[in-house]
């Protein structure tokens, strides 16, 4: 164990956790215990999935002896493409649990994914950047935008279609990784550029592009879920205590994330984040992780599965994903029990 999560692990108590949240011990104690005492995540160190790494100490509360952290890290075959790093794992069943950006999911759960859609977390964690020669969405047509995987392609292509583009005729497609894409927008190879936090705010502070479009300020973008977590289709059916006792625990480790951003940007730290902690603190402070409640991820759901589907990358209708691939029982009954 590195001295940087000792230290977290040292100063977030399960105790300390769950009094800064107002968790009441007797909440978790009057159900049964855990199917199983293990719990595996998703590991991704990115920002604005921290309540993954808060929540380890709320987990352990909660009854699970063992918390690992699965990485997501490595090359993808062709085959996995529409699903993505994220949900390799819970499809493959090699985490329980784990979160992706609202099309991300779709797009993997159209192509035969097994993960079922559990609980929004937060929005607002995508930016689309573009050069000075892109004022507007309109001006896109035309245009050179570079996409980082399919995820990232389906929100841009969800934004041009809502503004009357033809995003399959009317842009340019350029794809290269996160580092590449950047680099592309930085040196004006790329006329735009969606970014996931922190990226767009990295960006930003080298005074490279401007904000087109602010998924966590811009309607109708900002008024749906950007991150959600889903669970390993068995997992969830033969653990539902389980399930909504380790979901419990990433609700509270929103709260927290909310409440004592700083400690927020320790625990990701100590699970390795790799880029500026000072940009982490800028990105957590500003997402609203406190307001889980006031979204609803079924509207989530049916919103970019309807952009999805009209721009054909995915064939089934919302209500068929709905139906097939969410089970919103566990949050339904933790917003009545977590009261804000």
């Amino acid at each position: 164990m590195s001295l940087a999560r000792r230290e977290f692990v040292a100063g977030m108590t399960a105790a300390g956790a769950a009094g800064l949240v107002g968790l009441r011990p007797e909440s978790a104690a009057a159900e049964p215990p855990p199917e199983t005492t293990t719990i595996r995540l998703s590991h991704s160190p990115i920002a604005c999935f921290a309540p993954i790494f808060v929540a380890e100490p709320l987990l352990h509360a909660e009854g699970f002896e063992r918390v690992e952290y699965v990485s997501t890290a490595g090359p993808l075959k062709p085959i996995d493409a529409r699903h993505g790093t994220l949900n390799v794992v819970l499809n493959s069943g090699e985490a329980d649990l784990g979160m992706n950006d609202s099309p991300g999911h779709l797009l993997s759960v159209d192509a035969g994914g097994s993960a079922v859609l559990l609980a929004g977390i937060h929005a607002g964690c995508q930016k689309l950047l573009a050069s000075e020669r892109v004022r507007t969405v309109r001006d896109l047509k035309g245009k050179t935008v570079a996409v980082p995987g399919l995820g990232r392609r389906a929100f841009v292509m969800s934004i041009a279609l809502y503004i009357g583009l033809d995003p399959r005729k009317d842009i340019v497609w350029v794809d290269a990784n996160v580092k590449e894409s950047m680099n592309m927008l930085a040196d004006g190879k790329v006329d735009a550029y969606m970014g996931f936090a922190p990226e767009p705010e990295e960006l930003l502070a080298r005074k490279v592009g401007h904000v087109l479009v602010d998924t966590l300020t811009d309607k109708p973008w900002s008024q749906y879920f950007c991150c959600i977590l889903a669970g390993n289709r068995e997992f969830v059916g033969k653990n539902p205590v389980a399930t909504k006792r380790a979901l419990r625990a990433i609700l509270k480790a929103n709260e927290i994330c909310a409440a004592d951003p700083e400690r927020a940007v320790r625990a990701l730290v100590a699970q390795g984040y790799p880029r500026s902690p000072d940009i982490a603190l800028q990105l957590v402070r500003g997402l609203p992780y406190a307001r889980w409640r006031d979204y609803d991820a079924e509207a989530t759901v049916r919103f970019y599965a309807l952009r999805l589907r009209e721009v054909g990358m995915i064939t089934s209708t919302p209500q068929q994903i709905i139906a097939k691939s969410t089970d919103w029982r566990f949050v339904n009954e933790l917003k009545g029990e977590l009261k804000g």
